[in-house]
């Protein structure tokens, strides 16, 4: 398991790449889902987004009894539950504050590690959960260190935006496969190729982590007949996809039988072939053609440039990230080095000129002007 730390967190706040998302095991039997949550933990799974799981507090509550303090719970304000723990939306402040108590007095916890504006799709979403007070009182229990973290969760890039602007959130959780980000997803998949890419970008500049929802897109991408592409992609291509884009944290796929865990925990041993989403180069040319999504399918380079990294400081230093272009600087490889070798433009999916990039990127660095947005 790879782990990856949350940028504004504390040095034990590494969530391993694989997480869990609850959200559809509420139908499982109880001690299955205990047992669920058990084995994905001694399989190196620290992440639990609980969207959704009213149902399934318990069970996770007990697996989680002896080793709270190595998990991390993702609890939304906003998702609410009857007394059957059936999911409900809702935007009443007295309903999210009473279901907030009952989630930790269910799972056995007297914190959350992130406390989540639910479904934030549209302006008015985000002016209601304000309105009412939801999010000064996220903000009152981060103080409290009731939450440890504010985050929240959407499908919509310029809402996203709109609440990173306030600085508050540390974690964005964001729908992220290939059908929404190349335009061939449902009514989830907000946003352009660019101003999605962009949005990713700006999370990882910012230090805004990202868990990814849907990163099989309910499934459709895994099968030929409903994928939007036509072509299947398995479970480890989409994974690799999701955790290659920039800011990404976390991927945490929904899990409804021990079958449906031990399927994502071949993720772990899968190789680098069987990893290798490069196809979608195929179907998605049209919509990202030139642009480097730092995948290194061009690697290894013959003059050993870390291609992806070197095209991500570059992106990062346009933006006016002066911190990137220092990292630039003490690379031990850097553009200049290019070869033209033309091995990179060879393998790369998405058609990227890499060759006239690297002496782009060699340029405005040896120029010495970074640092400032433009």
């Amino acid at each position: 398991m790879e782990y990856r730390k949350l940028p504004r967190g504390g040095e034990n706040e590494r969530f391993g790449v694989l997480g869990i998302g609850m959200g559809g095991i509420g139908q499982t039997p109880a001690d299955e889902i205990e047992a669920i949550v058990r084995k994905a933990i001694a399989n190196g799974i620290n992440f639990f987004d609980l969207c959704t799981a009213g149902a399934s507090y318990a069970p996770i509550g007990r697996a989680i009894r002896d080793c709270r303090d190595k998990v991390f719970l993702q609890m939304h304000f906003g998702a609410v539950y009857d007394e059957n723990g059936e999911y409900g939306w809702c935007r009443d402040f007295e309903t999210i504050k009473k279901t907030f108590w009952w989630e930790l007095e269910t799972l056995g916890t007297d914190y959350a590690d992130f406390g989540f504006l639910h479904c934030v799709d549209d302006d008015e979403d985000l002016d209601k959960l304000c309105e009412i007070g939801v999010l000064d009182y996220l903000k009152e229990l981060k103080a409290r260190g009731v939450v440890r973290h504010i985050g929240f969760s959407s499908h919509t890039p310029r809402v996203a935006n709109r609440i990173i602007d306030t600085g508050l959130a540390d974690m964005m959780m964001f729908s992220l496969n290939p059908a929404y980000d190349f335009e061939k997803g449902d009514e989830y998949g907000v946003g352009s190729v660019s101003e999605r890419f962009e949005l990713f970008k700006r999370c990882e500049r910012e230090g805004v982590g990202i868990s990814v929802m849907k990163p099989f897109f309910a499934g459709q991408l895994l099968s030929a007949e409903r994928s939007p592409f036509g072509v299947a992609l398995t479970h480890a291509q989409c994974l690799q996809y999701a955790l290659d884009r920039p800011g990404v944290l976390v991927a945490v796929p929904g899990v409804q039988t021990m079958e449906h865990l031990d399927t994502l925990l071949k993720f772990l041993t899968a190789t680098e072939k069987e990893r290798d989403y490069s196809v979608i180069g195929g179907f998605t040319a049209d919509t990202v053609t030139g642009t480097c999504v730092y995948c290194n399918h061009c690697q290894p380079c013959p003059a050993g440039i870390d291609i992806g990294l070197v095209n991500k400081y570059y992106d990062l230093a346009l933006a006016g990230d002066a911190i990137a272009a220092n990292h630039y600087t003490k690379l031990s490889v850097n553009a200049e080095a290019c070869l033209h070798c033309g091995h990179c433009e060879s393998r790369c999916p998405f058609s990227v000129k890499q060759e006239a990039r690297m002496d782009e990127i060699a340029k405005y660095f040896k120029g010495g002007s970074y640092g400032t947005a433009r």
